[in-house]
C-alpha cells in the first residue's frame, strides 16, 4: 500500500457508533436509510459541518437529492434530528443539526426496558415467595394473608428476600402465623435491618438473650422453691 495513502487512512475521523443504536434503532422506529442518514450527518458534525445538505447526504448515499432532502424532514418530525440556530462570533446567525432528540429517545427506550425487566423480576419474585408460604403452611394463603403479604411488599416496602428470613425466622421459632412474622418484619424495620446478614445477626442475638434470660428465670425460680436456712438465727 502506498505509504502517503496508508498516512491519510490512519489519520482519518472515526465514526464512534453505540453498539445500543444498532441493537435497538428498529424499536426506535427508525428504517435503514434513516439510520444511516442519521449516522452521515452525526460524521458531518464531527467533521465540523454542522448543517449538511441534502446534496451532500446524496453523494454519500444511494438516494437522490431530492429523497435525502425528504428523509431529514422526515427525521425532524419524527422527533430524531433537530435544525437549531445560534449567532457566532461575528454576529452571523447560522444553522447547524444536533442529534441530540435521537439519543434522548433511546436513553428512554432503555428505561422503559429496564422498567420492565424490574417489573417482570418483581412478579417472578413475588410468586415465589406466595409458593414458599404456602409451601410452609401446608396449604393455600387466604384471601386476608394474601392481603397481607401484598402490604408488605407494596406498602411497608419489605424486600422479598427479608420476607422469606422472616418466614424462616417464624418456622425455627416454631410460631407459624402471620401476626409473629408481622413483628418480626416492624421490629428488623425499626432496628433499620435491611440485609439478610443483619437479620441472621439480629435473629441470633435475639435468642440468646431469651436463652439467657430462660436461664435465669430457671435459676432463680429452683432458688426460691427451697427456702433457705440460718443457722445463726437459731437458738
Amino acid at each position: 500500500m502506498d505509504q502517503k495513502l496508508l498516512i491519510k487512512w490512519t489519520t482519518q475521523r472515526q465514526l464512534s457508533i453505540p453498539t445500543l443504536l444498532l441493537k435497538h434503532y428498529k424499536q426506535l422506529g427508525l428504517i435503514e436509510y434513516e439510520l444511516v442518514a442519521l449516522l452521515q450527518i452525526q460524521s458531518c458534525i464531527d467533521e465540523g459541518d454542522g448543517f449538511p445538505t441534502p446534496e451532500l447526504l446524496s453523494e454519500r448515499m444511494t438516494l437522490s437529492m431530492n429523497e435525502c432532502a425528504d428523509m431529514l424532514g422526515r427525521l425532524i418530525r419524527k422527533g430524531f434530528l433537530t435544525l437549531d440556530k445560534k449567532w457566532d462570533e461575528q454576529g452571523v446567525l447560522f444553522e447547524f443539526y444536533t442529534l441530540e432528540p435521537l439519543w434522548a429517545k433511546l436513553i428512554q427506550l432503555l428505561k422503559g426496558e429496564q422498567v420492565t425487566v424490574q417489573e417482570q423480576q418483581k412478579q417472578n419474585d413475588e410468586g415465589s415467595l406466595y409458593k414458599k408460604f404456602e409451601e410452609e403452611f401446608c396449604r393455600p394463603l387466604s384471601p386476608i394473608e394474601a392481603e397481607t403479604l401484598s402490604m408488605w411488599l407494596d406498602q411497608d416496602q419489605h424486600a422479598s428476600e427479608l420476607i422469606l428470613a422472616a418466614l424462616r425466622e417464624a418456622v425455627v421459632s416454631g410460631k407459624l402465623n402471620f401476626r409473629y412474622i408481622d413483628r418480626i418484619l416492624f421490629e428488623w424495620k425499626r432496628n433499620g435491618i435491611k440485609t439478610i446478614d443483619q437479620a441472621k445477626a439480629h435473629g441470633e442475638k435475639f435468642r440468646k438473650y431469651n436463652q439467657a434470660q430462660s436461664k435465669q428465670t430457671q435459676q432463680k425460680t429452683r432458688t426460691e422453691s427451697y427456702p433457705t436456712f440460718s443457722w445463726l438465727d437459731q437458738r
